[in-house]
């Protein structure tokens, strides 16, 4: 059998803002003064603030309209092209059965009552993530942590969490990975430490082998 344990902490991180700012120039521009016609006439007439005959009107050329709406005529629909083909090859994957909860809360409060700790309440956040655990190295086929005691710490249950995982690959025994655990310093350390809830996970491969996850928060 193979086990493993962990232990999660939290970090804060801030992000930094930043921001933009435009400066325009304090320089004022200066407008250009208009040129005067070149011809005497008009220059005498600009002085004067007189105008001139005026220009003749010029003919607007013609231009295409843009239409303010337009209408769609949806296409006519396809000739039926007869039924359409389904594979005979149907994927032989089956989903991992699932199993929460089981026995492993009262085996881990016993241990827990002999040696004078009181029992692990249970919480429906933490057998949510280890549902989600145990689906995942069912369909891994190995163990393996993946954040489970960080994503316990989201319950909001307490300032510490731990995981324990494991498989069986007799299928689901709750008495045989207990006692495992149990045997493991790691594993023991969690069920003994100081935790007020618990959740647990199993799920069951094709193959047989069955994997648990038990979060402690």
């Amino acid at each position: 059998m193979a086990f493993a344990v962990t232990f999660a902490t939290t970090a804060l991180g801030v992000n930094g803002i930043l921001q933009a700012t435009h400066h325009p120039s304090s320089t004022p521009v200066q407008a250009a003064k208009p040129a005067e016609p070149s011809d005497p006439y008009e220059t005498w007439l600009a002085r004067h603030h007189l105008a001139g005959p005026p220009a003749p009107a010029s003919t607007p050329s013609a231009q295409p309209g843009t239409p303010e709406s337009a209408s769609w005529e949806p296409p006519a629909p396809p000739p039926d092209a007869g039924p359409v083909y389904q594979p005979s090859y149907q994927p032989s994957y089956q989903p991992p059965a699932i199993v929460v909860g089981s026995t492993q809360q009262a085996l881990i409060n016993s241990d827990r009552s002999g040696a004078g700790l009181g029992p692990l309440t249970w919480s429906s956040c933490l057998a949510g993530i280890a549902y989600q655990n145990a689906v995942r190295m069912a369909n891994q086929g190995a163990i393996s942590h993946s954040g489970g005691a960080q994503a316990d710490l989201g319950c909001g249950l307490g300032r510490q969490a731990g995981e324990n995982v494991g498989y069986w690959s007799g299928g689901i025994n709750d008495g045989q990975l207990n006692a495992m655990f149990m045997n493991s310093a790691g594993h023991r350390a969690n069920i003994m430490g100081p935790y007020r809830y618990v959740g647990t996970a199993w799920a069951v491969a094709p193959n047989g082998y069955a994997y648990i996850a038990v979060e402690f928060s």
